[in-house]
């Protein structure tokens, strides 16, 4: 599919004064934008620019996500603290959560922090990435409305439930262990979809127990209708440890929800008795271990960076000739797209397109003389006559 690439500066200040446009309040609004363009930036497409507007405006257009962010803390202590986000900003939630284990941390060597009723918080990898950037190994995990059967099942019970790991490095890049503890996740599904890429193989188990293959729109139309699920890690079954990936989407189902008396598995569907829409009251943790109360950040580092150089080591299979660790394809695909831009195909420039001539039209970007409100308004108006 055709793609275009926008510059990194206008696509920002675009993603920003559109949230502002839809209610976000504009400090929380760029928080929004930086969760959002970081996975653009690591080459997660599928959470990035792609979610922009059916996960996030669309939701808070429905009413089912709430843009501006009641963070309340229900309870905490030194080293923990149960938040309810109230249905708010999924990435607003995530970036304070994480800040305060953080905080917790760098005081008492330790801090956890679980959410309850909030949303999409975007690529669970920037929160781990806040934590090693500050000298902590950092955690967190996050349910989500459920699409994917437990091993030997074939309806969707939990959601695709990444459990993701950072480990500060003396390379280029920290350690990010970012992934879904399903073989791939709805956003993959759906970019697939748009792409016109067909399903992979063993990733989705129709109702009937038989795999789902071919056209990716078909299969994400089945998952939605309760007649296909995505498999866990390893797989249909048991043969190829489909229990593993199971074994940890509990875990972070658990972790969760248990702390925080959240909500879980098919509560999470966003649909009340009734099959009216209604907010996912997705629950999230986080947790920061501080190094320095260890035995040092420089240590830690230096310890992770010979382990990560010792396994590049490994005897490469025929016609490989390099081995990466977890983080490392994402800081490369970064460094390869820092001076250029965000690549958005055909059907995302559409919709991109589509909120600027609403925001326009509703006279949320008034482009009067003399107007000094949102900071991309010139930017875009010198683009009406080249669409993004």
């Amino acid at each position: 599919m055709p793609k275009v690439v926008c510059p990194w500066d206008l696509i920002t200040d675009f993603v920003v004064d559109a949230f502002a446009g839809y209610g976000v309040p504009r400090e929380e609004a760029e928080m929004c934008a930086d969760v959002l363009l970081e996975s653009d930036k690591r080459g997660i497409e599928s959470h990035g620019c792609n979610r922009f507007k059916p996960v996030y405006l669309d939701r808070i257009k429905a009413g089912i996500q709430q843009p501006t962010t009641n963070f309340e803390i229900i309870k905490e202590t030194e080293t923990t603290a149960v938040v309810d986000g109230h249905n708010g900003m999924g990435q607003v939630i995530g970036t304070r959560a994480m800040r305060m284990a953080i905080e917790k941390a760098k005081k008492y060597g330790m801090g956890m922090v679980v959410v309850r009723n909030s949303c999409h918080y975007g690529i669970a990898g920037y929160y781990t990435s806040m934590a090693t950037e500050n000298g902590c190994i950092g955690m967190t995990g996050t349910n989500a409305r459920p699409s994917v059967a437990p091993t030997l099942g074939t309806e969707g019970m939990f959601g695709t439930n990444p459990f993701t790991l950072g480990v500060p490095s003396d390379e280029a890049f920290d350690f990010n262990f970012d992934c879904a503890t399903s073989i791939t996740q709805n956003g993959k599904i759906e970019y697939y979809a748009r792409i016109g890429e067909p399903v992979h193989p063993g990733t989705i188990v129709d109702i009937d127990g038989s795999p789902v293959e071919g056209d990716a729109g078909v299969a994400l139309k089945k998952i939605r209708a309760g007649t296909a699920a995505l498999t866990t890690l390893g797989g249909i079954g048991e043969a190829l440890g489909g229990y593993k990936g199971y074994g940890f989407a509990m875990f972070v189902e658990f972790l969760s929800s248990v702390l925080q008396d959240g909500e879980n598995l098919k509560e999470l569907d966003g649909k009340d008795e009734n099959g009216n829409i209604r907010p996912y009251h997705l629950g999230h943790f986080f947790i920061a271990i501080d190094t320095n109360h260890f035995l040092g950040e420089e240590l830690c580092r230096k310890k992770t960076g010979d382990i990560i150089r010792k396994v590049r080591t490994a005897r490469k299979a025929p016609g490989e000739n390099r081995i990466y660790v977890a983080g490392e394809k994402e800081y490369d695909i970064w460094k390869s797209r820092e001076k250029s831009g965000v690549p958005i195909n055909e059907s995302v420039q559409g919709e991109i397109n589509a909120v600027r001539d609403e925001l326009r039209l509703n006279y949320l970007f008034p482009w009067e003389d003399g107007y000094k409100g949102y900071s991309s308004d010139r930017k875009i108006k010198a683009h009406i006559e080249r669409d993004i």
